[in-house]
């Protein structure tokens, strides 16, 4: 079996932080991305890139990271503890995007490669990522698409691998406090490695290349949706749900804190704004009502 190329990964994943940053700003219009490149001293750096007050998008984050280490974060070892006294690499790309209008629904994608290597012993290594979309006034038609493009870039990886990886993201983001879904889903996977690397690899190019065709036709057909106050405070509302589960479930959250790296570029995934409010009610029948109906895991094709 071929050994894992970090190098090609590597060039990969700093072409899809330039690709999605570029498809994002010519379908925002105006907002531009700002970079920070960054050091870390145990290892690596990365590039965070932040489009803030843009024509669609209120605030995202396109990062691109690769840190290293002689000691694996705990987070990690509790997962696999054969991993222990083993030094590491991990890179990815990772985004979040916070709309304005809360029509357009927030979207967040990731992909991302690791590996732990010991002399004289093969490396592990395995790949993860996804996309996953947060409506907060769901359109089916924009939950079929969504769903249609994640289930055509599994199709040449097997007949199995989209109920596989829906079934995982469901159960992955899920506030098991609220009892609900973060929104409608879509492809989580993780210690991808039962595949040739190449085969592994080209799959996570096609989720990589697959979030834009995804998603710029969905910020596309609602950005112009008029909107009230009371609309972008209910978003305001909904956010505080993120949030919630970026701080209290989010194992790459914890890893990103847990390994050193830089906290700015971890918690870019926050919106700009959220709100809690105590006991919200919303009105029976209502738009609002009708998202709970969605927060549930359902068959979207």
């Amino acid at each position: 079996m071929a050994l894992p190329d970090k190098a090609q990964v590597k060039v990969y994943l700093l072409k899809l932080q330039d690709q999605i940053c570029e498809s994002l700003m010519q379908a925002d219009g105006s907002g531009v991305f700002i970079e920070d490149k960054w050091q870390r001293e145990e290892g690596g750096g990365g590039r965070t890139r932040v489009l803030r007050n843009g024509a669609v998008i209120e605030q995202g984050g396109v990062n691109f990271s690769h840190i290293s280490g002689d000691k694996m974060p705990a987070s990690a070892t509790a997962h696999r503890p054969e991993l222990a006294g083993r030094r590491f690499e991990a890179m990815g790309v990772s985004l979040v995007i916070h709309p304005n209008n809360p029509h357009v629904p927030t979207s967040h994608a990731n992909v991302r490669f690791f590996i732990a290597e010991k002399d004289g012993e093969d490396p592990v290594w395995w790949f993860g990522g996804g996309f996953d979309l947060t409506p907060f006034y769901p359109v089916d038609e924009d939950c079929q698409h969504w769903h249609q493009v994640a289930h055509d870039l599994c199709q040449p990886f097997g007949e199995h691998v989209y109920g596989d990886y829906k079934k995982w993201c469901d159960e992955y983001f899920f506030l098991k406090h609220r009892n609900e879904t973060r929104g409608v889903g879509g492809l989580f996977f993780d210690d991808l490695n039962q595949w040739p690397f190449e085969d592994c690899f080209a799959f996570i190019q096609a989720v990589g290349n697959g979030y834009c065709d995804a998603y710029l036709p969905l910020m596309a057909r609602r950005k112009d949706t008029p909107y009230t106050e009371q609309q972008r405070q209910f978003q305001l509302y909904r956010r505080g749900r993120y949030v919630e589960f970026n701080l209290v479930w989010d194992r790459g959250t914890l890893f990103g804190l847990q390994s050193g790296g830089r906290t700015e570029s971890i918690l870019m995934s926050m919106p700009p704004l959220a709100r809690w409010e105590y006991n919200l009610q919303v009105e029976p029948n209502s738009l609002e009502a009708k998202l709970a109906q969605y927060l549930v895991p359902r068959d979207w094709l």
